[in-house]
């Protein structure tokens, strides 16, 4: 059994929760910029998270709500998903964006995961309050990575890390297998693999001895 931890934004989903939660307020512009400077590691992503949410004070929960409901997996996530806890693996995500929307995402394509790490946006009288809440503002994913293996007595050395921005990074170094999704420039030298779609590493985890041939292959 290993474990395979997946970024969301950005490698499992395409979407940017915080820019389709801004296209609700006009906003969406200003968090792309901010999103873009953090993936880049040329802010943290602590300050870079609690600015966007900044942004999001006053949001109405039913317009959180409909924003989340456009959070989508990538095309064949679901089905590698599936595969992975299928073979034995325990799957999760760590996530900086929103535990909600990921919810949202697997609901509609039908999956399920082992374990999600995510953020909240605290909601008050019906609306966002601008504040952001959860383990990965502060914390990293390497901490997390290394916690649930330890819980489920896996090996680091039989981990997969697949993720794209500054805030994957730890995750990355210290990972059995270090996977970037369309990793940015200051992301791709930690990365022992990299893909540019689900298919891709579905074949990279075949290759690797991670899962068995695809029936139609």
């Amino acid at each position: 059994m290993s474990l395979i931890a997946f970024d969301f934004d950005g490698t499992l989903s395409n979407s940017e929760m915080t820019v389709l939660l801004g296209e609700k307020l006009g906003v969406d512009d200003e968090m792309a910029e901010i999103t873009e400077k953090a993936m880049n590691n040329e802010i943290s992503y602590a300050e870079s998270l609690r600015s966007r949410a900044e942004l999001l004070d006053g949001l109405s929960e039913a317009d959180a709500e409909d924003a989340y409901s456009n959070v989508e997996l990538r095309p064949d996530a679901a089905t590698l998903i599936d595969r992975l806890r299928e073979a034995g693996h325990t799957v999760a995500i760590f996530t900086g964006g929103f535990e909600r929307g990921v919810q949202r995402a697997l609901e509609a394509d039908d999956t399920e995961v082992d374990r999600i790490v995510a953020n909240r946006l605290p909601i008050e009288d019906g609306e966002l309050t601008g504040e952001v809440e959860g383990p990965l503002i502060e914390g990293t994913k390497d901490d997390q990575l290394e916690e649930l293996a330890g819980e489920l007595g896996v090996d680091m050395s039989e981990t997969v890390a697949v993720g794209d921005g500054a805030n994957d990074l730890p995750m990355l170094e210290v990972a059995g297998l270090a996977v970037g999704f369309e990793p940015k420039p200051a992301v791709e030298p930690s990365c022992d693999e990299v893909v540019s779609t689900m298919l891709e590493l579905d074949e990279l985890l075949v290759g690797r001895g991670v899962l068995a041939a695809r029936a139609d292959d």
